[in-house]
Formats: structure tokens, sequence, C-alpha cells
């Protein structure tokens, strides 16, 4: 959605390659009901009119997960991995960001520690694991943040991984965040070869954050399944207010997990419903079969967020009051258990 703002905002043509409609439903917040019993999760669900087509009806599909109190948001692990080559020296990319990073790193707390790699043509750590109360270390080595020179990034996120792992603490959300425009130049620039290297990471209990910038050359496709692969969230940023939302407003949800692989099984009545076409999640959506695969990954998700879907559906009658429509089956794993939940 930021991006398409963006875009509208420039003046410029919006090609239909950078609307995913997921993207644009779930944006905004909604008013769901919170989940009960403990559960992470809750399910809500309504059907109303098609605003596009008379005959035909909308069911909308909305999950809730449980919000976590900021004080009581567990300690943050976090390792900042920031593409710093040349295609980031536009001032709606590294700039934006030493901006939006400074602002995050004095909502840090004493028991949060923040760590710092870069990359271009190779990668180095430029701030070791560091404790949120000192504020002036961690703004100094993010105002240091300057581009220039090719983009390897599988060495950045091997590097960032790698430290992420030596300094794993299973009392904190550790978490890797990348902040790249996702044009990988140098090293693995192969889109298959670095979402094998970011599958091979997802099930060492660190999740990842991309954070996408910039205009032109700005891989947005790649970037999202980057996420994907590495159990995150994948956000654009086009401006600093875009960056307080993610990074401040909404922490919970942007770092704080409360369930994973979550999957949604939706089966319609037959005698009630002649056809129906989910809009939009083209790139993800499973096969029925994988529905009850625990091997198979699926996205996270984190305090406070929430996924909604929209079906248009053709009935074969008026539906009777309080008559259900179908059902919809909700799958997933807590953080740090392998066992599924349904």
């Amino acid at each position: 959605y930021a991006n398409i703002r963006r875009l509208i905002g420039d003046g410029k043509a919006v090609t239909p390659n950078a609307v995913r409609i997921e993207e644009m439903i779930n944006y905004f917040r909604y008013d769901y009901a919170q989940p009960t019993d403990g559960r992470p999760l809750a399910i809500e669900t309504n059907i109303g009119s098609c605003p596009w087509d008379e005959g035909k009806s909308l069911v909308h599909i909305g999950l809730q997960a449980r919000k976590v109190s900021t004080d009581k948001i567990p300690p943050l692990n976090l390792v900042l991995l920031v593409d710093v080559s040349g295609s980031m020296e536009s001032p709606d990319k590294i700039p934006l960001l030493r901006a939006a990073l400074r602002e995050f790193a004095g909502s840090l707390r004493k028991e949060d520690r923040l760590s710092l790699v870069t990359y271009a043509g190779s990668a180095g750590v430029v701030l070791p694991p560091t404790s949120g109360v000192h504020k002036i270390a961690i703004e100094n080595a993010i105002m240091r943040l300057s581009a220039g020179g090719g983009t390897n990034g599988g060495r950045g996120i091997l590097t960032a991984y790698d430290l992420a792992r030596e300094n794993f603490d299973e009392a904190s959300i550790n978490r890797v965040i990348l902040a790249t425009d996702g044009d990988f130049n140098v090293g693995l620039s192969n889109t298959e070869d670095l979402l094998s290297l970011i599958r091979g990471q997802r099930d060492s209990g660190i999740y990842l954050t991309v954070l996408g910038l910039g205009t032109g050359n700005i891989n947005d496709d790649l970037m999202e399944q980057l996420a994907d692969m590495g159990n995150g969230i994948y956000t654009y940023l086009d401006s600093l207010a875009e960056a307080r939302k993610v990074l401040m407003e909404q922490a919970g949800s942007s770092f704080v997990p409360v369930a994973n692989d979550v999957k949604v099984q939706v089966e319609f009545d037959p005698d009630l419903v002649k056809s129906f076409r989910q809009v939009g999640y083209e790139n993800r959506q499973l096969k029925n079969e994988d529905f009850s695969n625990d091997r198979k990954d699926a996205g996270e998700m984190g305090a406070g967020h929430q996924v909604t879907a929209l079906y248009e559906v053709e009935l074969t009658r008026a539906l009777l009051p309080l008559e259900p429509l179908g059902e919809v089956r909700l799958r997933y794993k807590l953080p740090g258990d392998s066992n599924n939940e349904q």
C-alpha cells in the first residue's frame, strides 16, 4: 500500500505488478474481537453484497492475533542488516533509514540488544550486540551509515544470521531486520539461491523482517519472497511516518511472534455456493493437502497482527437466517513448538 501511495503521490503510473490486492486490504486495521480461552488467534466472518457485481456476495474472513501490552514485550535481540551499496545513496533510501533508525534507537529499553551489520561488495559487523541503554553508541553507528559499492546481499544475510545465532537468547525475540532496495548484484544474486539461503535459516528460531526502500530499481517481489521464506514480514517504507508505524507504533505485530506457520482452509457448502474466487493472495495459496502437512511452511503472525481475506461467491439461493455458508479451519504452531494446533 505504501508503495502504491508513493507512486500516486509522485504522479506516476501504477503498474499492475505493483498491486497486490491482499496488501491493499491488510494495510488498514479492523475492529476484530480479541482471542479468548488463551488461544493466540481468533476468527471472524461476515457476508455482504459484492460492490462490483450485484449478482454475487462477498465473504469476509478476518484473523486477529492476541495483543501484547508494551510492558509485556519480551527483550528484543535484533540484528539490523543494512544494504549500503551504491544503489542506496538516494534520499529515500539511506538518509530516510538513518532518520528512522535513530528514532527507533531512542525507543529501545535497557534489556533490548541491537547489532548492526552492513554490506555492499562485502559484509561486516559495524556494531556488536549493544544494550538499548547505550543509545549514543547505537546512534553514532547509525549516523555513520553511507552508501557505495556493489551489493553482495547473500554475504550480508549470512553474516547477520551468524551474529544472531552466536548471540541467540531463548528469553528474547531474536530477529534479523534487512533494510534494502532488493538490488542484489554481487555473490548470490539468483533469486532461488537467495531464497534457499533464507530457507536454511528459518528453523533456527530467528525471524526475518524486510524493510523495502527507494524507487526505480526496487525489487519488491523478491523482498516479499525473502520475508515469507524467513518466517517474517515485509513492509515498504515510503516515509518517516511509515517507518514510525512499523518500528514503534506496531512493535508488537512487527517483532513479537504469537503463531507460526498459520494456515487457513476455507470449504464452502456446494449446495449453497455455485462458484467462488479468492480476492488476492495468488502467490500464497497452498494446495489442499498442504493444510495438514506440518512440514509445509506458512506465514507468521505477530502480537496484534490482523489478516483479512475476501471471497467473491455466487450463491445458489438466498441464505436463511444463521445458515452456515461453509467452514473455516485454522492451523498454526506456537513459537518454539514444532507441533501444529488446530
